[in-house]
């Protein structure tokens, strides 16, 4: 790598740190915002849902924003916005305050991430050298997620919840330095138009299935509330694919999934959202409420998923170079499905050494599909269109995220109570659902049966461990499907495609 381009490589890579630092430290610290806070397991699923649906709901707009008005320009706002958000957070005496602050750094994080792999993907032309600068920001990535836990525990423990946000201040200040020195302004005007009507169909659809899927965790899938949040959801999107394919200019250029490998990319990348990334939120409420680990020790728990990312990511561009990006992507999903579902097992007692295990079968998981899916996208369509490319795979993946914690947090949730429910009626307890309403949603373990509080405390362990082990399970089949699916369809249509371009040549 030349060396006049090594801090364009740092400005990018830090703006990427600085965005997924704050999803990992969030969710280490959700179990203490939400006694901080006093809200209830719902709240917690919008602390992170209100980042992720800003993520994927603007960031198509986003992307055509870097093509339209410059690509440096709109991600260095997108780094000082996000450092507003920041702060926002940091300040917020109460849930409605927090999220607002999330919301801000989602429209922020919108502009960053799909910015970054579209000003690496103009930096480097050569498909060679772009594949390894690429895995090599996803390892960079992956320290992030390593670092966000344990500093986040370490941060919440000794000052306060409100430190995981403050930290962005100073990172981001010195990410808009570096960035505003070393990054060369690109743009393409002439594909660019921002589709203002494409927007809001996005927002509603997504916001109002993701709100629909929460709600079931809270009162059930016939809740009239549900249904028809639900209903207006499934709607809105159809509205939202129908115009999008009608409008002269749309924010979704709908033309790109004629391609069999970009469509099979982006449905893996939903799914990575899905599962993996999900994975993370519920990883640590389980070895919070489950194991009883402090928010330092889970994030420890947590290092060796994240450890094997780091090692192996900065190898993918020669391994996709030789084997193909299909290869490794359907490995990386079997890998995942592997360890969510070895999670199926675990529970109170199991010892680490088989979680961390699982952990570390999930990182070279996330290591394989994460920088290969990435790349394959972004290898698939002409690098004029890298804004809006890199905007698509990465809205996906933070739609898969977003339905992800609505969808599996609801399971787990629904799962956890009915169990808990059927327990305590067994033992007696007057208003069991309540109570284990209360215990499951809120954490509040106050009881008048004679278990007491310690009695009821194991109870939701154990019920709480078997709700995880649904979301698991659920994770695990998209995962082994999404595998199936790139074996089956995307090996064969890239075996195809080199043919015929060798073919040509």
């Amino acid at each position: 790598m030349p060396n006049r381009r090594l801090p364009l490589v740092a400005a990018v890579y830090l703006g990427s740190f600085v965005a997924l630092l704050d999803v990992s430290i969030v969710n280490v610290a959700l179990p203490t915002i939400q006694q901080a806070l006093r809200t209830d397991f719902s709240g917690l699923q919008w602390v992170v849902d209100s980042y992720t649906l800003c993520l994927s709901a603007f960031m198509l707009s986003s992307g055509l924003i870097g093509d339209r008005y410059g690509r440096k320009r709109s991600w260095l706002a997108g780094v000082g916005i996000f450092v507003l958000g920041s702060l926002i957070c940091a300040v917020a005496p109460n849930l409605a305050v927090l999220l607002a602050g999330r919301v801000v750094q989602g429209i922020a994080g919108s502009l960053l991430i799909p910015g970054a792999l579209s000003i690496l993907t103009q930096a480097f032309p050569d498909p060679r050298e772009r594949a390894g600068v690429i895995g090599g920001w996803a390892s960079f990535a992956a320290i992030s997620l390593l670092v966000g836990p344990v500093l986040g525990g370490i941060l919440v423990e000794t000052v306060g919840w409100q430190s995981i946000f403050l930290i962005n201040l100073p990172l981001g200040l010195v990410t808009i330095v570096l960035g505003a020195l070393s990054i060369g302004e690109t743009a393409h005007p002439e594909h660019a138009h921002l589709d203002l009507v494409g927007l809001a169909l996005s927002i509603l659809w997504l916001g109002a299935l993701t709100f629909g899927l929460i709600s079931a965790g809270e009162t059930g899938w016939s809740d009239p509330r549900t249904v028809t949040a639900i209903a207006a959801g499934i709607v809105g999107l159809a509205a939202f694919l129908i115009f999008e394919a009608r409008t002269a200019r749309p924010m979704l250029p709908l033309g790109l999934f004629r391609d069999v490998r970009f469509a099979v990319a982006n449905v893996a990348s939903f799914a990575l959202g899905l599962t993996s990334y999900t994975s993370v939120f519920l990883y640590s409420m389980f070895l919070q409420q489950v194991q009883g680990w402090s928010p330092t020790q889970t994030g420890l728990c947590m290092a060796p998923t994240f450890i094997v990312q780091i090692v192996v990511s900065p190898w993918i561009g020669r391994l996709s170079a030789r084997y193909g990006h299909s290869a490794l992507m359907a490995i990386g999903y079997a890998l995942i499905g592997l360890c969510m579902l070895g999670m199926c097992w675990a529970g109170p007692s199991t010892p680490y050494g088989a979680i961390g295990l699982l952990f570390a079968i999930g990182g070279l998981g996330n290591a394989l599909a994460i920088p290969s899916c990435s790349a394959a996208a972004m290898s698939y369509a002409p690098r004029e269109r890298s804004g809006i490319v890199s905007a698509v795979i990465n809205a996906t993946r933070q739609s898969g995220l977003a339905i992800g914690i609505a969808l599996l947090g609801a399971l787990m949730s629904m799962r956890a109570t009915s169990l808990l429910t059927g327990y305590l009626g067994d033992a007696g307890v007057a208003n069991a659902e309540a109570v284990a309403r209360a215990a499951i949603s809120r954490h509040d373990f106050a009881t008048d049966a004679a278990m007491g509080e310690g009695g009821l405390r194991g109870l939701f362990a154990t019920a709480y461990a078997d709700g995880f082990h649904a979301a698991m399970l659920t994770a695990a089949i998209v995962a082994f499907l999404t595998a199936a699916l790139l074996v089956v369809v995307l090996s064969p249509a890239e075996a195809r495609s080199a043919r015929e371009a060798k073919q040509q040549a």
